[in-house]
């Protein structure tokens, strides 16, 4: 008798149904962990509750009839209070998802609940594909699309067998929403001997197969789909915003890019295409704050105006630097969301490209970029000839800072006594010199500039090493500063007490003490330099390497870089010898953390920046493959055939002829053997794969059927009487319905025998069976 395999009941099904629903539910709720949305108390709650009815199937029953009857009223109150509340749609929807999902995740489910569940759970993972570039979204994606068509396929099994067999375990029309059904005390461990008794692992092997070819088809038209250009996120940036860094925006105060030191995520990739271009400590420009006001530094009015009616919708900037006769070098950037609208290049560029349509603000003098509105996803932006040498050319300044000092009126100075607030703010060019308004603030800062010139009329060059080294012999280094109390400027009083500071300090005091000498002086923030990833070769850049640096201008071309803080390059103005593989050498890293961040590399090289110039290159590559193979093989097919003249025109003498004749003749009883004794043997090991034809009693009982219809095609009557049945039920019935074999097959050959003179079958031997 053949062993049936056992299969689930109605009650399994319902468990196993409840245990997909519930991994789906808790799949879509984690697409908070990667996106910039404040919904994790939200989403852990939901962890938390969907995981305890995930467990316990009997604890909805627990909750009170009109906790079903407000929830729905609860949800629509609460969705209405968050858009008033943050007047922001699009996160306001994605708690109202969240909401649903936990709902319908604790509640017992008819087959409707359950497609209103997947379709909820993809609301989250498509609104998480279109608003982030991580990788854990394609994990996601894989596990979403896995657990749901599993999930389809067990209610489709569960709904045809409540048809065929509807009991007490069916959910139609469903018990009270306060009453346990029959399925819903589980006992785990047996449930899971149960699904590994059930389970076909043959099947399960053909359905992985087949998910990898879904998996591996969507790659490929992935790849040979052609790109549009598409304006970011499909408009759905438009619901949704993002804060920058305060460190990173148009106004800080002290500690403020401190507090991004504090966390340790990567917050640019830069891939370089010659990496032996790398300096050694490159400085990511972003913001340029030339306003100081009270221990507050930011970026004038006339600035901020200069970028906002500069803003565009492009896909190519162009800079200040000619496209170079070489050819250049191109520096991709992968910026992270949620750092700045502000993005960061090293200096003066030829050309920088977008993968897609961006509103683009750009500041020419300042060698400033931004976007118009804050990225809510990753950026990624390509800039071609690239400059690190620290110095930005600037011939306009010097003459439009003469121009505004000689239309100032004399009665209004740029350091002018009297009450801070009441003293109308110099403009831009001037507040490159802007000092505080005390007597007394600026009176030190006399004193502190004679100090460090000696008197002597110094070069801008000389005064910024000079000053440098200034406050680095009165102070230390340190993240946790305590100022002075005072009414004074608070800079002026940091520099006065003798305390350590960190580099914002460092950067405020060495900006009013070159002020001070009369040297225009303007603060830029961004981040220093990154470490070399050894394993995908590319910068990154944490938001620990978030930094506070000067810009002096030399009087006559430009602006020079300063790092007044302890331990930098106080002053640079030439990078000569500072880029090449020794550079690199400096900045390895070989961690685990690096390797996995190339991972993450790859993605956006390979996925998230695949564009139609990466498709063509693509294309290109894969012909010049498919050439050098087409290539390779013909060689091999012609020395091969060479190779085989060369056999065939050697001498066939009488030993080389009965020498392969011998070879010849053991290959065929080789053949020959294997076939008599070897055939039997792998087909007895292999027997359980057979197909059922392989049966002996089925295989006989269709030679018998073959012979009937070959006399019935014929137009010979048969007179087969019930054997026609039997055999039949041999070929293709399970062997719970076979009669006895032997006694159908005599049968069958009397019942031939009969007829055989008519058929003229008289040379027939009856032993066909």
């Amino acid at each position: 008798m053949e062993k049936k395999r056992p299969q689930l009941s109605i009650d399994e099904l319902h468990q196993l149904r409840w245990l997909l629903g519930g991994l789906l539910a808790l799949s879509a709720v984690w697409t908070v962990l990667y996106l910039e949305i404040d919904a994790w108390l939200l989403a852990g709650v939901a962890t938390i509750a969907l995981g305890a009815v995930l467990v316990r199937p009997e604890l909805p029953a627990r909750l009170p009839l009109l906790a079903h009857q407000l929830a729905f009223p609860f949800i629509a109150a609460f969705f209405a209070w968050d858009v008033y509340s943050t007047a922001e749609l699009l996160p306001a929807l994605i708690r109202l998802d969240i909401l649903l999902l936990l709902y319908r995740g604790i509640s017992y489910r008819r087959k409707r609940d359950d497609l209103q569940l997947i379709i909820l759970g993809l609301f989250l993972v498509m609104v998480a594909g279109v608003l982030t570039v991580s990788l854990a979204f394609a994990v996601q994606i894989l596990v979403f699309t896995g657990c749901t068509l599993a999930f389809l396929l067990v209610i489709t099994l569960t709904e045809a067998a409540e048809n065929a067999n509807p009991g007490p375990g069916a959910l139609r029309p469903g018990p009270p929403r306060n009453q346990v059904p029959a399925w819903a005390r589980i006992h785990w461990r047996r449930f899971a001997r149960r699904l590994r008794a059930v389970t076909d692992w043959r099947l399960l092997t053909v359905g992985g197969l087949l998910f990898v070819v879904v998996v591996a088809l969507s790659a490929l038209l992935f790849m040979s789909i052609p790109r549009f250009q598409l304006e970011n996120s499909f408009f759905l940036d438009r619901f949704i915003t993002k804060k920058s860094r305060t460190g990173f925006s148009d106004s800080i105060r002290f500690g403020d890019v401190i507090d991004i030191q504090q966390d340790d995520s990567v917050a640019l990739r830069v891939d370089i295409s010659d990496p032996t271009r790398a300096p050694v400590t490159p400085y990511w420009r972003m913001v340029v704050l030339d306003e100081y006001h009270a221990g507050v530094l930011r970026t004038s009015r006339r600035l901020q105006n200069e970028l906002l009616v500069s803003a565009q919708m492009s896909t190519v900037v162009p800079g200040t630097l000619r496209a170079p006769r070489t050819f250049p070098v191109y520096w991709t950037f992968y910026f992270e969301a949620g750092i700045s609208r502000h993005l960061p290049v090293t200096g003066s560029f030829s050309l920088l490209r977008f993968r897609e349509p961006q509103w683009v603000q750009q500041q020419n003098s300042l060698r400033l970029i931004a976007l118009r509105n804050e990225p809510v996803t990753m950026t990624a932006y390509r800039v071609d000839d690239l400059q690190t040498d620290g110095f930005v050319p600037d011939r306009l300044f010097g003459p439009l800072l003469r121009a505004t000092e000689r239309a100032r009126p004399d009665d209004q100075p740029v350091h002018r006594e009297g009450d801070e607030a009441d003293r109308p703010r110099p403009a831009y060019p001037l507040t490159t010199l802007q000092l505080p308004g005390g007597a007394d603030d600026r009176q030190a800062l006399k004193q502190f500039v004679h100090a460090i010139t000696g008197g002597a009329d110094l070069r801008a060059e000389e005064f910024a090493a000079r000053a440098s080294r200034w406050l680095a012999e009165k102070h230390g280094y340190s993240l946790q500063v305590n100022l002075p109390e005072g009414d004074r400027d608070p800079v002026v009083r940091w520099m006065e007490s003798g305390r350590p500071g960190h580099c914002e300090l460092f950067t405020a005091a060495f900006t009013l003490l070159a002020r001070a000498a009369g040297f225009p002086t303007r603060v830029i923030t961004g981040f220093k330099g990154g470490d070399w990833n050894a394993y995908e070769n590319y910068y990154m850049v944490r938001n620990t390497n978030a930094h506070a640096w000067c810009e002096v201008y030399d009087g006559r071309t430009g602006w020079f870089r300063v790092d007044p803080t302890i331990g930098a390059a106080a002053v640079t103005t030439t990078e000569q010898g500072s880029v090449g593989p020794a550079a690199i050498t400096r900045r390895i890293d070989r961690s685990w953390q690096a390797r996995l961040d190339a991972i993450r590399i790859l993605w956006y090289r390979r996925i998230v920046s695949f564009d139609q110039r990466t498709q063509l290159a693509l294309v290109t590559s894969l012909k010049e493959a498919a050439g050098n193979f087409g290539t390779a093989l013909q060689d091999v097919l012609r020395n091969a055939g060479r190779a085989v003249q060369r056999w065939l025109r050697r001498p066939w003498h009488a030993p080389r002829i009965l020498g392969w004749l011998g070879v010849a003749a053991a290959g065929a009883g080789a053949g020959l053997l294997w076939w008599r004794l070897g055939r039997p043997w792998w087909w007895r090991v292999w027997g359980a794969r057979r197909p059922a034809g392989a049966d002996p009693v089925r295989r006989k009982a269709g030679r018998f059927l073959v012979r009937f219809r070959a006399r019935s095609a014929a137009g010979a009557p048969v007179n087969a009487g019930g054997v026609w049945a039997d055999l039949q039920r041999l070929r293709y019935g399970s062997r719970e319905t076979w009669p006895e074999p032997q006694a159908v097959f005599r049968r069958a050959r009397r019942a031939l025998r009969a007829e055989r003179r008519p058929l003229g079958w008289h040379h027939s031997t009856g032993n066909h069976g």
